[in-house]
């Protein structure tokens, strides 16, 4: 048994390993979401606003019996290994196009994904329409429609941040020990995606503008904290990042073509990206790295 393991910021000790394992042996009879909330109940591992993480508790019972540290339930194979992925096939049809512009597709709105209904279509335009295609993330996550009175014309999807990036880092200035306190406070824009049938020129930055304004605020209320600064990655090859720098965003380097989450650096050969932030808060980086002088 390893001495410790840190995992998604925290760093669990020996005794509390044994402790997942003890459960998810003792509970072997519940699926792994109920194993999940219950290790995360007696470890008091919750967000600022007091809601269980469960989601990343999944995700470490599911790293540990990869390393052979604890059996889970087979009831997590019937929907298959990995992250869920929505159904694009199903028959659809296109709304008429909508062109001209940017004010005329005024008052923009920001909407939250609510109810399974929504859900599934929002998943299903993301399948259908974005390259990357449709993951439902683990974690703590927002979905947005975003429309023009009935008309939808993108969806948006903010998550957790990548655990470490070389030159976020370094912009930040942050030890590895104040990333690990004030990672909860960047939120990674993981998906943006103009519905195709969408053609309005600088459109695009208007909505990230709308979006940097409203997401933290939901956010805060979501998950009881409030973000300082937002990320994403751009693929270079694809995009050249017009609308974040329209949107202001600021380009502070490229990825070293590992997963976003890859703690281990195992997970090589994943496309360079393009970094780009946009602080929230005056002093952003300083309150980051807790070198904002009071």
């Amino acid at each position: 048994m390893p001495e410790s393991l840190t995992f998604c910021g925290r760093t669990f000790r020996a005794d509390e390993l044994e402790l997942i394992r003890q459960m998810a042996r003792e509970f072997s009879a519940l699926g792994v979401t109920e194993i999940a909330r219950t290790v995360c109940e007696l470890l008091n591992w919750t967000r600022p606003n007091g809601g269980l993480k469960n989601h990343e508790c999944r995700q470490l019972l599911e790293r540990l019996q990869g390393e052979g540290f604890l059996q889970l339930p087979e009831l997590r194979q019937r929907g298959g290994r990995g992250p869920r992925r929505a159904d694009g096939s199903r028959p659809h049809w296109e709304p008429t196009p909508v062109a001209g512009a940017a004010r005329e597709c005024e008052p923009l709105e920001l909407a939250l994904v609510e109810g399974p209904a929504e859900s599934r279509r929002w998943r299903e335009q993301m399948e259908r329409y974005h390259y990357l295609g449709c993951r439902v993330p683990f974690g703590a996550h927002l979905r947005y429609w975003v429309r023009n009175r009935d008309r939808e014309l993108a969806c948006l999807l903010w998550t957790s941040p990548a655990w470490k990036m070389q030159a976020r880092d370094v912009w930040i200035g942050w030890s590895d020990e104040q990333r690990r306190h004030n990672l909860q406070s960047i939120v990674n824009n993981g998906r943006f995606l103009m519905l195709p049938w969408v053609q309005v020129k600088g459109l695009a930055s208007k909505i990230l503008a709308l979006s940097a304004r409203q997401m933290p605020r939901d956010w805060e209320i979501r998950y009881g904290c409030r973000p300082l600064l937002l990320e994403t990655l751009v693929d270079p090859t694809r995009f050249r990042g017009t609308c974040y720098r329209a949107a202001n965003w600021i380009y502070i380097g490229q990825t070293t073509g590992r997963g976003r989450m890859d703690r281990e650096h195992k997970a090589h050969g994943q496309a360079v990206k393009d970094i780009y932030v946009y602080p929230l808060a005056a002093a952003a980086r300083q309150r980051l790295s807790g070198n904002l002088t009071r």
